[in-house]
């Protein structure tokens, strides 16, 4: 055996975070939610705040940020996406399935901690997470000499962590609501006006059939819409009509209007998304695209701001699958959905961009 094994080793850390365990115990803690979908998380700065934190409480560099999370057949969300691209962050993922249950996702944790431990690349581990599963990954680890230090979140009652967990950990921290509180909100849903059923709804109707009664999380909760943006698409009312009646629809009134005719505004009262939670949707589709189409193939939409037909029923469609309803009989909504995707795809690129009123 070489003797370098037995040189003493710098003090280094890494920290584990189970984000099913972090995210379920947050939102139950901080907002009531039993769901992801009923809240949104500033994952980024989350991080960043418990990399802050283990810095404080530790000595020794952080090694990185092992990041346990699932998705539907291990196909990352775009937040999974945001969280893979941080430095010093490796994302883990398991399966989600059909059920909601995460899948291999405990495997990963063991595995990577009892290899660092035993490759001696740590120190220290930062273990957040909850199930007694990890259990035997904690007991190898201490075996190749490394401290454990526990974090959980603040349990709304009882415990929320596994009892020979907490026995077994060198150290046990319990993260309080105020410091989890600036990172976790809840989702802003709207109520579907009458007579805009969404897509599923209106094929099941005309099938026949009888429509599956969606879930609180499924539709939308009212909200005023704000002030309509001031840079409509030249050559489009505000109501999303070509300005010159009879003329041929160019592709760039097309995207504009987003098929107006078939998607009048309700009359009924019912009040559409609000500015803010489309412009953040627009971001965050923009953001996926760039991740998957890569900066070369979004440079092509360049320079704006009308989009393809293609790509902008493209953009409808991924931001109905974030508000779990649909958005075609407001146009206003839409407007602004395609503005938080251009001041997105513009901030990539360096570009200028006025903000709508």
């Amino acid at each position: 055996m070489a003797t370098s094994e037995f040189v003493p080793q710098p003090a280094r850390y890494a920290v584990f975070v189970d984000a099913g365990y972090l995210y379920a115990a947050s939102g139950a803690l901080l907002l009531g939610c039993s769901s992801r979908r009923e809240y949104r998380v500033a994952a980024e700065k989350l991080i960043k705040a418990l990399t802050s934190h283990a810095d404080s409480q530790l000595l020794g560099e952080l090694l990185r940020v092992y990041w346990f999370d699932a998705a539907p057949k291990r196909q990352p969300t775009v937040d999974q996406r945001v969280i893979a691209n941080l430095p010093l962050v490796k994302l883990r993922l398991g399966n989600l399935n059909a059920q909601g249950q995460q899948k291999g996702v405990d495997a990963q944790l063991r595995a990577d901690l009892e290899a660092l431990a035993r490759h001696r690349a740590i120190t220290d581990a930062v273990l957040l997470a909850g199930d007694e599963d990890m259990l035997p990954a904690v007991e190898a680890a201490q075996r190749y000499g490394v401290r454990v230090h526990l974090w959980g979140v603040e349990p709304t009652h009882g415990s929320n962590q596994a009892e020979w967990l907490v026995w077994e950990s060198d150290t046990v921290e319990v993260l309080p609501a105020d410091f989890l509180r600036p990172y976790f909100t809840k989702a802003k849903v709207l109520p579907v006006p009458a007579g805009a059923a969404a897509p599923a709804v209106r094929d099941a109707a005309a099938a026949g059939r009888t429509p599956a009664v969606p879930s609180p999380s499924q539709v939308f909760a009212g909200r005023t819409p704000a002030v309509k943006p001031s840079h409509v698409a030249a050559g489009v009312r505000a109501g999303g009509v070509p300005a010159t009646a009879g003329a041929p629809a160019s592709p760039a009134t097309v995207a504009a209007s987003m098929n107006s005719t078939a998607a009048p505004a309700p009359t009924d009262g019912k009040l559409g998304p609000d500015r803010d939670s489309m412009l953040e949707i627009g971001e965050h589709v923009a953001q996926k695209w760039l991740f998957e189409r890569g900066r070369d193939n979004i440079r092509d939409l360049l320079p704006g701001p009308i989009l393809p037909p293609v790509i902008d029923k493209e953009l409808l469609i991924e931001a109905e699958k974030e508000l779990g309803g649909s958005l075609r009989p407001y146009q206003e909504a839409r407007t602004w959905l395609r503005d938080g995707f251009w001041e997105r795809v513009y901030r990539e690129f360096g570009i200028g961009i006025g903000k709508s009123g």
